[in-house]
């Protein structure tokens, strides 16, 4: 269902102004299409009598186009006798429209898969399109308070740099500390066929892993009778398909953004690093040797993938081998190596289960008290876990949970190889909600791929030297400003050097101009403002 009501509809049949919210200061100059005033206080649900709230979200294009139809929500409908009229637009579309929405003035009671970064709410805070929530949560939402209250960080973490909370956040847990399912992205997966094929024991070196490249590159391992199998691939500079995970062998390591924390709180630049020289040093040897993918500066997912189907790779690095390799056991976990100097560290990925901007209230909100108990009702603990991955007892599609009523738990059912994702996109609602690692064995059972990783993150654990990561610090508008500015230049400098270098070779006969540029590139007041950022986070 696209917009329950035009604006130009909503001019003539009321006779109101709606002011383009673009540089409005105050809620006193927003009309949009807010539900009108209920007048209603102290509530409790069932509601007595039917209300609406109106509000825009984003699905995918495979949920239907009415979210009301979603299973979920129709039960959230009978539970609370509020029905949502929703403006919905699929994944592709959302970012724009919604921007264009808002600048119309066309802006609804509240934004639900917000899809916000931190810029944009500072921004529309400060354009006065949304409100501060922390009074609301405070007084009307004991789900999310609970929350906040015996998980202080994440009240932290939502809180801008002015005081305001302005969004309702996206919180997952899985795992804790270093051995959350975040804090490697970029896993290796070696072919332990062809080391058994060719009598071989799992690499333990940097040199080792060399030696068994070679091997695989020398062999017909796939039986087809042509020189076709890859000993190595990745994809540059893509997250958990890039081969940062062998970086940690000469030192610091290295991550998709090329920020660690030393455990003296030091936020720290990989790619101006000593070690950081020399693992791209040891790429370029085995690049040297033919024994990398010449493809995998410039292959796309789809490219990658279909080589992993084939079963060509002896050692590519990705996610979750069920991807690409596919969930047997020819492919196995690669262990940290060993490095020259007898370096074995696996380097934290900065990744968490948090997202800020997932939803917004905004000033065309007659209703708050009504709005944010209805929100905070997606908070309580079994309805976060169906928000997340989707519900039980459809009768129209396949489930991902089945209800044991006797213990008031949701346990996941088996998938029979259907896509844990395109279950998700046709029945989750995402949106707001907190799912606590205290809820696995007492609300929910772990998806079995979730419980799968984070047993692979135990066996690499012990070798994560860094005690800390870089949080999801929320930076002031003006710090935003200057960390984009330095970072579009800085960045794109970094991964296009580490590439070249991995083929050219040329990293050490370079080292001092690249590492002058980083400085013309405005590193260190990258680092300063990133350091500041962690400080105030951290205290």
């Amino acid at each position: 269902m696209k917009k329950p009501k035009k604006l130009m509809a909503l001019i003539l049949a009321t006779g109101l102004v709606v002011v383009p919210l673009t540089g409005c200061s105050s809620s006193k100059d927003v009309i949009g299409l807010g539900s009108p005033s209920y007048n209603l206080e102290n509530i409790a649900f069932p509601l007595k009598e039917e209300v609406s709230l109106n509000i825009m979200t984003q699905s995918s294009p495979l949920a239907p186009e009415d979210p009301n139809e979603k299973l979920i929500y129709k039960r959230l409908q009978e539970e609370t006798n509020v029905k949502i009229n929703w403006t919905n637009y699929t994944w592709d579309e959302f970012g724009e429209k919604r921007n264009l929405d808002i600048a119309a003035g066309d802006v609804p009671d509240a934004i639900l898969q917000a899809g916000m970064s931190d810029y944009d709410l500072l921004k529309y805070a400060d354009q006065g399109v949304i409100i501060p929530l922390e009074d609301l949560i405070d007084k009307y939402m004991p789900n999310l308070k609970k929350v906040f209250d015996e998980n202080p960080e994440y009240r932290k973490l939502s809180t801008a740099p002015d005081g305001h909370i302005y969004s309702f956040p996206w919180i997952e847990e899985l795992g804790k500390d270093k051995g959350s399912i975040q804090s490697v992205d970029c896993m290796g997966w070696i072919n332990k066929a062809w080391l058994d094929e060719l009598g071989l024991e799992m690499p333990e070196t940097t040199e080792d892993l060399k030696a068994v490249l070679k091997a695989f590159k020398e062999n017909d391992l796939n039986k087809n009778g042509k020189n076709d199998e890859i000993p190595l691939s990745f994809i540059i500079n893509d997250g958990g398909q890039d081969p940062a995970f062998l970086f940690a062998s000469f030192g610091l390591g290295d991550n998709w953004d090329h920020t660690v924390v030393d455990n003296n709180g030091k936020v720290i630049l990989t790619a101006q690093q000593e070690g950081y020289k020399d693992a791209i040093n040891y790429l370029h040897s085995l690049y040297k040797e033919g024994l990398i993918d010449k493809e995998a500066f410039e292959q796309d997912w789809n490219t990658y993938l279909a080589k992993g189907k084939d079963q060509r790779y002896g050692l590519y690095f990705t996610w979750d081998k069920a991807n690409i390799s596919g969930a047997g056991d020819d492919y196995v976990l690669l262990p940290p190596l060993k490095g020259p100097d007898g370096t074995q560290n696996v380097t934290r990925t900065n990744g968490m289960g948090f997202e800020r901007g997932r939803m917004v209230i905004t000033t065309a909100n007659k209703n708050l008290e009504l709005t944010a108990k209805w929100i905070d009702k997606l908070y309580e603990p079994i309805q976060s876990v169906q928000n997340n991955w989707g519900t039980y007892g459809d009768e129209t599609q396949q489930n991902v949970f089945e209800y044991d009523k006797a213990n008031n738990m949701l346990k996941h059912l088996p998938l029979e190889g259907t896509s844990p994702q395109e279950i998700r996109q046709k029945t989750e609602v995402a949106g707001p909600l907190a799912i606590l690692n205290d809820y696995y064995g007492t609300v929910t059972t772990m998806p079995d791929d979730a419980a799968w990783r984070l047993e692979l993150m135990n066996t690499l654990v012990p070798y994560m030297k860094a005690d800390n990561i870089y949080p999801k610090v929320f930076f002031s508008k003006e710090e935003l400003e200057e960390l984009t500015t330095i970072e579009t230049d800085l960045f794109a400098y970094i991964n296009r050097m580490r590439a070249e270098w991995i083929v050219n070779g040329k990293a050490d006969k370079e080292w001092d101009k690249y590492l002058s540029e980083l400085k013309r590139l405005k590193v260190d007041r990258w680092l300063e403002i990133k350091q500041d950022g962690y400080d105030r986070v951290s205290k």
